[in-house]
């Protein structure tokens, strides 16, 4: 009798691990636009202490490694009394070192819509406010689409990260395979495959929300260019 698991064999535990792994996305992913919009906008303030206070937080969890503080959260803070679940770990330090990313494609893009915009908005008469939800971010939204794109491909390919503090995603049911005799060689390029669909459905709604986005300012596309590779347009920087 073989005993040597088969990649059919291991379908209901890959199943369960890509479950974990969707959740961590969807949940960091939310985590990651809530932070990058906040910091994104405080990094433009026009007070000193709010702005630096924004840079500052925005380079910390930039300039230091994801890993080290996916390891911190989970391994060093209960050395401190603080115990939080892997799930929350998880969610938590893919949403805070994305949305650092995110926060300079949300600072970016604002500062990407044409100035003439900006100066039609003053002409208008329009408070800061009515400025920045009427006219400017509407735009920037368009733009940020794109570069918040590559950060969504990135935080899902990271999260293989998360088999190293014990949580069972598809990563780790991969590595069970392995560790159980299975074909390394298959398994492997299973979880390529997977990997690349999955980033393929975040590109496939990314470009659809472009779609969307652009639709709302009168440019409209038609759905083929869904399939189309999206490319930055420059734009004139506004001040």
């Amino acid at each position: 009798m073989n005993d040597t698991p088969t990649l059919f064999d291991w379908t209901g535990n890959l199943v369960s691990g890509l479950g974990v792994t969707l959740l961590i996305t969807a949940l960091g992913t939310a985590l990651m636009l809530v932070v990058s919009i906040v910091l994104g906008l405080l990094a433009r303030s026009q007070r000193l202490p709010v702005r630096g206070m924004a840079r500052t937080i925005i380079e910390f969890f930039r300039g230091t490694s994801l890993p080290i503080q996916l390891w911190w959260l989970f391994f060093a803070l209960p050395l401190l009394g603080i115990k939080f679940d892997a799930v929350f770990v998880g969610v938590l330090a893919f949403g805070l070192n994305y949305g650092a990313y995110g926060a300079e494609v949300v600072r970016g893009s604002i500062n990407s819509v044409p100035r003439t915009q900006w100066e039609a908005a003053i002409a208008l008469n329009l408070s800061p406010w009515q400025r920045m939800t009427r006219v400017i971010w509407p735009q920037a939204i368009a733009l940020m689409i794109p570069s918040m794109n590559n950060l969504f491909i990135q935080l899902l390919k990271s999260t293989p990260l998360l088999y190293t503090i014990s949580l069972v995603d598809l990563m780790t049911m991969g590595e069970s395979f392995r560790f159980a005799g299975g074909n390394e060689t298959v398994m492997y390029l299973a979880l390529m495959v997977i990997y690349f669909i999955l980033a393929y459905a975040v590109t496939f709604l990314s470009n659809m929300a472009e779609i969307v986005a652009k639709s709302k300012l009168g440019r409209h596309e038609g759905l083929r260019s869904v399939f189309r590779p999206r490319k930055p347009v420059p734009s004139e920087v506004a001040p």
